[in-house]
C-alpha cells in the first residue's frame, strides 16, 4: 500500500509540475550569420510551432504566447505547422488574436499534419484569420530573403500534396517544414521545423528520437546549411509538458563578410 501511495504521490507531483511547465513559455534566442544578407543588415525572425490552437489551449496561455512573440519585435513571424487543432468554430476570436503581434515584413505559415486532420480548408481560413500567409509548396520573397513553404506529408492522405518546386536563388533561403526531415530536393540555408515537441512528456522524447533523430535546437548540416527544431509552443492532448518546456524561438539573422 505504501508503495502505491508513493507512486501516486510522485505521479501527482509530476503532473502538477507538467501543468506548470506547459504554462512557462520561454523565448529561445538563436543567432545565425550569413554572407547572403546585405552588409550591416539584421533580420529578426520569430518562430511559433505546434501551438495547437483549440479548446485546450486556453485564453491565458494564448495571451502569453502573443505577449512573448510581440515583445521580440519580429521583422518576420512564422508558424511551422500545427497552428490549428481541436474544436474551434469559424467565428472564434482566438485566431484573430495573433494579429496583435504585427511583424514588420509579414507573417507566414505552413500546414502541419493537424491542419489536415481538422480539415485543410477550415484550417486555412483560420490561419488566414490569424494574419498568416499560408505557403503550401510555395515560395515568397520577403525583404532580402526567400521563404520556402513545404507542404506536410499528411496531405498525401487527401491527394492534395503540393511538392516544393525547384527555385534557384542566390538569396538566403529559409525553409519552413513541419517535420524535421532533410530533403535533398529542397535547397535551403536554414530550415525551421517542429512536430516532435521534444516528446512533450519525458521519456517520450526517446520515442520521437527514434523516428526523428535530429535533436531539438540548432544543428549544423553539410554545405553550411542549418536546421532548427523547435520544442513547440503549445501542447498536443493534455496541457502538460515535462522536461520539454514550450518555446517561442527568436532567430536573429545577421550579415557577415563572405
Amino acid at each position: 500500500r505504501r508503495q502505491f501511495q508513493c507512486c501516486l504521490g510522485l505521479a501527482l507531483v509530476c503532473a502538477g509540475y507538467g501543468l506548470y511547465e506547459a504554462q512557462a513559455i520561454r523565448p529561445e534566442h538563436v543567432v545565425i550569420t550569413t554572407p547572403k544578407l546585405p552588409t550591416g543588415q539584421r533580420l529578426r525572425i520569430v518562430q511559433l510551432s505546434d501551438v495547437h490552437l483549440g479548446i485546450l489551449l486556453g485564453e491565458k496561455r494564448l495571451a502569453k504566447i502573443i505577449r512573448v512573440a510581440s515583445a521580440a519585435r519580429p521583422d518576420i513571424l512564422v508558424s511551422t505547422g500545427d497552428l490549428i487543432d481541436g474544436i474551434l468554430t469559424h467565428d472564434s476570436t482566438m485566431p484573430c488574436q495573433f494579429q496583435q503581434i504585427k511583424p514588420r515584413l509579414g507573417a507566414y505559415a505552413i500546414p502541419g499534419n493537424h491542419e489536415y486532420y481538422v480539415g485543410f480548408e477550415r484550417a486555412k481560413s483560420m490561419t488566414q484569420a490569424a494574419g498568416f500567409t499560408l505557403l503550401k509548396g510555395e515560395y515568397a520573397t520577403v525583404g532580402p530573403i526567400v521563404i520556402a513553404g513545404a507542404d506536410d506529408a499528411a496531405a498525401q492522405r487527401t491527394n492534395s500534396f503540393q511538392p516544393l518546386p525547384a527555385h534557384p536563388s542566390t538569396s538566403f533561403t529559409l525553409l519552413l517544414k513541419h517535420q524535421p526531415q532533410i530533403s535533398a530536393e529542397s535547397p535551403f540555408d536554414l530550415q525551421l521545423s517542429g512536430h516532435v515537441h521534444k516528446g512533450q512528456i519525458f521519456p517520450f522524447n526517446l520515442v520521437t528520437w527514434l523516428r526523428f533523430p535530429i535533436k531539438c535546437g540548432l544543428t549544423q548540416l553539410a554545405n553550411g546549411r542549418q536546421i532548427y527544431v523547435s520544442r513547440g509552443t503549445g501542447t498536443w492532448g493534455p496541457p502538460i509538458r515535462f522536461l520539454a518546456p514550450p518555446e517561442v524561438t527568436i532567430i536573429d539573422l545577421v550579415a557577415r563578410d563572405s
